[in-house]
């Protein structure tokens, strides 16, 4: 139920802190307990003399391995900035924010400036900025709002002294933040800003190799996007200012910092946070819920809901690099194709280049690439091959276009001095595009265009573009000043802000890469996505390694380097949970993993959990023992098979689920908590996933394993081959999980679309279809289709598609009445000669003696009472309407 309206008193209490002038001892003020502590010292380890210059307190005690409370901390009001001149606005409020006394950082600014608006009923939105100087902000676009709601699910109070904002759930008043437990600071190169937490169920904070709840004792999350093979608490590819926290009772809300810098993230068991960020301003965002699926469409609906893939995106991706030829390749195909398993997409790593340099192609290795592109379209693939950021730029003058081309242009980023930048990957001496720059996406769409006219490939895989680069910061090294050593160096991976990336000082068309780094995927991510919609004037389809927040409308994303080990295999389960609340659905890691080689069992059960990443991939790296499904035995050969037919059987209820992601923002696959936030038993399970609504998968992740433990929420599950039903109150079942099997089960009152599996969705999408419906226990179900031709562009909103909605019932009484039936909620042409094939009725409990379909005697249906499964097959045009009614 909303709250009151945005009435001054109501909604917001000016409150002065009424702090005695001086602590009756300084002691009074340091009684705070260790897990209540905020560091006094972020920047260096302080000793008892440097501590208490700063006016802190200094008490040692034991820390654990992972780091404990500080020695150092504040004391309770410790003053920083005191809130004057409170006004109301059209959006909500504002206030000046003056600093009573100077902070121990260089750079203070004195006067802030506190907007607090009031956008929906249920999202809030507040900034501290530099009245008096235009500070960095994050070029992403967000909504615009010019009124304050008129009612709101949340309260706001200002604090006067020590400043500090409140904000509580209406009605109720739960405290979801409450920034007076440690004082605010905001210098040029250094912002903190902490909050209470009303909950250690804490999730969001991405890229990590980390549980899908976060530890709240001490942990410490560095964002700072960087080419790190994953290994835990390590920044890694991707930077996602966003958490969510699930409150007692189910309700959830979240937080997003729209700031770029190199930050910290403190976490701590009172349970607190702390943002330190290193530039830029604090611009807030809170999603008031109530349930956690709410709070995800929030966000998106703040940094934008997911690109839709095209259909052949959801196939089977194959690579590896040391596909050293086209022949290499073309055998690849071929091997895949004689051993019967499906293939979408064929992809080429880095062996494709004429020495490793971009837009080319070996005229010897591969002196029939087009050729051989041209070969896989005739048969109905795609393919897709990894483009890098870095453009070498050691060729003499005239000889490489790219970097001939750009250096005319002006798009490379720029040194202090002015010239390009130049780094090391893998072609030698690289220049660096700035894609902050709009000349930029014109000369890159232009490269892109000429490759393409060669070579007509169907998607990009771009990779290295954190950006990596495999010297310090340039060939040069970087100048000595402040954005190289800042004042406060989060704790990234090598020590220093360049380490495995370009120098922080140097120049980009918007700022320097000091505020722009953690960007540079994003902004790549959609100079691809452009570039291949003007091209090709379909869907565009790109993978990229490096992201930041609202990725997932350009993109898809690969976790990058992981390591062929059953502990990579398990984190693989969060990592794509989190980038689904991220907003970037399409998401999958390396299948059988990338890095050392695989072992037979762990290929057949990454292949298993892989047929369930929404993006599913199989790659290698060079050196390693060949993992391609078809270099296996033949027992491993036939497990992997039936993962794949398996996922191609689903794939228009996979479909279905994108369309919803970018059409409401809804996620692909979810946590269980986001279906059953009621049931704490849910909240840290990550060793599961959800596809949709309706579908539980329960992989089996360590080695040796022929039986697997899951979790399932109240409710009526049936397994999805329909052999077996569970009734669970909520507990944890331990299932049977031979080599060659992974259990999926169908969850009551959901109806799954399948499709006859095939070698390739181009292939599938011609043949019949299915529908398993799942009864709930009082005889009810629903599902739904989307459908489409499956690439073009913006199909969904200039309304060129089909919707189908299912529904069937069941009522016991009497003689047992059952029927499904289809409403096309809008119909097209895309299903034309599609004819379903099969109708399968899991929790019918009596034998029907007649089955009509549209009015038609059925006579070849079947009942098995042992599992109460009913079986129709049929032949009914999918186009239209149809009812099936047993009796």
């Amino acid at each position: 139920m909303p709250g009151p309206g945005p009435r001054i008193g109501a909604v917001i209490a000016v409150l002065a802190l009424l702090l005695p002038a001086a602590c009756s001892s300084a002691a009074a003020g340091c009684e705070v307990p260790p897990s209540h502590r905020f560091d006094c010292g972020p920047e260096r380890l302080l000793a008892r003399a440097g501590c208490e210059a700063r006016g802190c307190c200094y008490a040692p005690v034991p820390s654990g391995a992972g780091g404990g409370p500080p020695w150092c901390f504040f004391p309770r009001g410790y003053r920083s900035y005191r809130a004057e001149n409170l006004t109301t606005t059209a959006r909500g409020y504002a206030a000046r924010l003056r600093r009573v006394a100077p902070s121990f950082l260089p750079g203070d600014v004195g006067t802030l400036r506190l907007d607090v608006a009031l956008e929906t009923e249920s999202r809030l939105r507040f900034t501290l900025r530099d009245p008096a100087r235009q500070r960095y902000e994050v070029p992403l676009p967000t909504p615009r709002v010019s009124t304050r709601a008129a009612s709101t699910l949340y309260g706001v109070q200002v604090l006067e002294d020590p400043f500090g904002l409140v904000v509580s759930r209406w009605p109720g008043g739960q405290v979801l933040l409450n920034t007076t437990v440690a004082p605010l600071f905001f210098a040029d190169q250094f912002l903190q800003i902490s909050t209470s937490l009303p909950s250690r169920f804490i999730s969001g904070l991405g890229e990590h190799l980390a549980p899908l709840i976060l530890d709240t004792a001490w942990t410490k999350v560095t964002l700072w996007n960087r080419d790190m093979a994953p290994v835990p608490q390590v920044n890694l590819y991707g930077s996602h200012p966003f958490y969510l926290v699930i409150e007692d009772g189910g309700l959830a809300h979240g937080v997003f910092l729209l700031n770029s810098n190199a930050m910290d993230v403190v976490l701590q068991p009172s349970p607190a946070l702390t943002w330190r960020t290193t530039g830029g301003i604090l611009d807030f965002y809170v999603f008031l819920g109530p349930d956690p699926k709410s709070v995800v469409r929030q966000y998106l609906d703040v940094v934008g809901f997911p690109f839709m893939p095209p259909y052949w995106g959801l196939g089977f991706h194959l690579c590896r690099w040391g596909y050293s030829s086209t022949t290499t390749t073309r055998q690849a195909v071929a091997n895949m194709s004689a051993a019967r398993f499906p293939l979408d997409v064929q992809w080429n790593d880095l062996d494709y280049m004429d020495a490793k340099r971009d837009f080319t192609f070996n005229k010897e290795t591969f002196k029939d690439y087009p050729d051989m592109v041209r070969d896989f379209h005739q048969r109905g693939l795609r393919y897709v091959m990894i483009v890098d950021p870095g453009i070498s730029s050691s060729g003499p003058p005239g000889t490489y276009k790219p970097y001939d081309d750009g250096l005319k242009r002006g798009v490379f980023i720029r040194n202090a001095t002015g010239q390009p930048l130049i780094g090391k990957v893998w072609p030698g001496p690289t220049a660096f595009p700035d894609f902050t720059n709009p000349e930029t996406h014109e000369w890159w769409h232009d490269m892109v265009k000429d490759f393409h006219d060669q070579v007509p490939f169907d998607g990009m895989w771009i990779d290295m573009n954190e950006p990596s680069n495999f010297v310090e910061g340039s060939q040069d090294g970087c100048p000595d000043n402040s954005l190289e050593k800042p004042p406060y160096v989060p704790g990234v991976f090598g020590g220093r802000l360049q380490a495995g990336t370009i120098c922080a000082s140097s120049q980009q068309f918007l700022s320097s890469h000091y505020n722009l780094h953690s960007l540079y995927g994003l902004t790549e991510a959609i100079a691809s996505h452009d570039a291949l919609l003007r091209i090709r004037g379909k869907r565009p389809f790109v993978i990229s390694r490096s992201t930041f927040a609202g990725h997932g409308r350009y993109a898809g994303h690969w976790t990058g380097d992981v390591k062929s080990n059953w502990e990579q295999l398990s984190y693989s389960v969060p990592e794509v949970l989190l980038f689904n609340l991220f907003g970037v659905p399409l998401v999958g890691a390396d299948i059988c993993g990338f890095l050392g080689d695989t072992s037979e069992e762990l290929c057949v059960r990454w292949t298993q959990l892989g047929a369930f990443y929404p993006f599913m991939r199989n790659h290698n790296d060079h050196g390693n023992r060949p993992q391609e499904p078809y270099a296996f035995s033949l027992a491993a050969q036939d497990a992997m098979r039936k993962a794949l037919h398996l996922r191609y059987s689903l794939l228009p209820y996979l479909y279905t689920l994108f369309h919803w992601a970018h059409a409401a923002g809804e996620t692909v696959a979810r946590p269980l908590f986001l279906e059953f936030p009621k049931d704490p038993n849910t909240w840290t399970v990550d060793r599961q996933l959800l596809w949709g609504g309706g579908l539980l998968i329960t992989p089996v992740l360590e080695a040796g394993q022929t039986k697997v433990s899951g979790y399932f929420p109240a409710g009526t599950w049936y397994s999805l081959a329909g052999d077996s039903t569970i009734h669970s109150k909520g507990q944890w079942i331990l299932l049977p999980a031979p080599l060659d099997t992974i259990n999926v089960h169908v969850r009551a009152g959901h109806i799954l679309p399948l499709r006859e599996p095939s070698f390739s969705t181009a292939e599938s999408r011609k043949k019949g279809m299915a529908l398993v419906v799942a009864l709930t226990p009082d005889g009810f179900a629903r599902g739904e289709l989307f459908w489409d031709d499956g690439e073009s562009w913006q199909s969904f909103e200039k309304g060129d598609y089909t919707e189908t909605l299912f529904l069937a019932a069941h009522v016991s009484v009497g003689r047992g009445l059952g029927a499904v039936l289809s409403q096309i909620l809008r119909a097209h042409s895309h299903l034309d000669g599609i004819l379903l094939e099969a109708v399968t009725v899991l929790g019918v409990p009596s034998p029907p003696r007649q089955v009509l379909a549209n009015g038609a005697r059925v006579d070849d249906f079947s009942y098995r009472s042992d599992t109460q499964v009913l079986s129709v097959p049929v032949s009914l045009p999918m186009w239209e309407q149809f009812v099936i009614t047993w009796s």
